[in-house]
């Protein structure tokens, strides 16, 4: 979750939605996401809305949390129960597995769980011990999200990453003896210093864990950051442009066994991820995340302390902005084009049809009945294709 927040409008301090948002509640999935700010440390290459010197509040956040899940049960009122629940961060697992477990309760009383709903957390490798995810899975967690990002010790020491090689293996170990079905591995391509033979290295450690799911993102250099600093003085160089293309093809081929469902995505889907991306309904909990109710979406103040007082006081939303038809429009362009899926034709006009029947003939997309499916090379350039798919 970034941490930069958009200004917005103001938002309601008792969390109101507008009547309109709420309406057709039912017909949309429903998800929970809860954001836990607190880091170890912080690598050098994150613009997420995480801390390493907050750790007196650790103790009383489960508690911030639940306070939240009691105010969306007011502000939302009945409705479709919660069909998958992510815990993100930050890194969730620095909590202790009873405050987690307790934040999924408080979904469940608040909100309803639904059978056989979904129950993600992330975690980095050395944050988990085989116990903790014992625990973790008893609570009703089904799913986890380990942290690799890379195979090779200079390139996890590019990114400051503090597990050593192998371990990320060995948490997919202990997590599958836990008794989770669905283990995911993150993986990150064109860190500093890291060549074609370190990627394939981590990809190859990747599979051989047999996890049922692979993210693989590029390296992103934000503004800000200590690596986008190092970038802008000249004492780092990351990949190019072209590098990271064959960095994605060389991913694409080793993992084409779990199969792409979204564009850095592979293996069984994540039902959670999905129902951002397909345009559903979510309620983020926790300072700066963000919410997403039929058209309505808010977030919260950014700093924990800040969050906490904001809750005190009613919400803890910084500002919203209501969506107009065209918005949503364009938003569903950009999230659906990425799937397997495809995107639905009806959401092109004119201008886009035509630069969509363009784009099939260059073989950048492939038509599937009344959708429109991105091709491996269309993949490499889905960004690019989006801005004359919207017109």
């Amino acid at each position: 979750m970034p941490s930069a927040l958009p200004e917005g409008e103001p938002a309601p301090r008792d969390g109101a939605l507008p009547d309109a948002a709420l309406e057709g509640r039912g017909t949309r999935p429903f998800g929970v996401y809860v954001h836990v700010p607190f880091c170890t440390t912080r690598c050098g290459y994150c613009d997420f809305n995480t801390y390493t010197d907050l750790g007196g509040m650790q103790a009383s956040y489960a508690e911030a949390v639940v306070t939240e899940l009691r105010l969306a049960r007011r502000v939302l009122g009945d409705g479709p129960p919660v069909s998958t629940v992510f815990f993100g961060g930050g890194t969730p697992t620095l909590l202790p597995p009873a405050d987690l477990a307790r934040v999924l309760r408080a979904v469940d009383d608040e909100l309803g769980l639904a059978p056989g709903a979904e129950v993600t957390t992330e975690a980095n490798p050395d944050s988990v011990t085989a116990e903790s995810l014992q625990q973790l899975r008893e609570a009703g967690f089904t799913r986890i999200s380990f942290g690799m990002q890379s195979a090779v010790p200079h390139v996890l020491a590019a990114l400051d990453r503090t597990h050593t090689p192998g371990r990320p293996q060995r948490a997919v170990a202990e997590a599958r003896a836990a008794g989770f079905e669905q283990v995911s591995l993150d993986l990150i391509y064109g860190a500093p210093g890291e060549s074609d033979e370190d990627w394939r290295t981590s990809l190859d450690a990747a599979l051989a864990a047999e996890p049922t799911h692979v993210s693989a993102y590029s390296l992103i250099v934000e503004e800000g950051t200590r690596l986008g600093r190092q970038v802008a003085r000249g004492e780092v160089q990351v990949a190019d442009d072209d590098v990271l293309a064959d960095r994605y093809l060389m991913a694409d081929e080793a993992l084409a066994g779990l199969g792409w469902y979204e564009v850095s995505n592979w293996g069984e889907p994540c039902r959670h991820n999905l129902t951002y991306w397909q345009g559903g309904d979510w309620w983020g909990a926790g300072p700066g995340a963000h919410s997403h109710v039929g058209g309505v979406r808010w977030w919260n103040v950014k700093h924990p302390t800040a969050y906490v007082q904001r809750l005190a006081e009613g919400s803890p939303a910084h500002a919203r902005e209501v969506l107009s038809e065209e918005d949503r429009r364009v938003e569903r362009v950009l999230l659906e084009l990425r799937l397997r899926t495809g995107l639905s034709r009806d959401l092109l006009h004119d201008k886009g049809i035509e630069a969509a029947e363009r784009f099939v003939d260059e073989g950048l997309l492939t038509p599937h009945e009344d959708r429109l499916v991105l091709t491996t090379r269309g993949r490499l350039l889905a960004d690019a294709l989006v801005r004359d798919l919207v017109d």
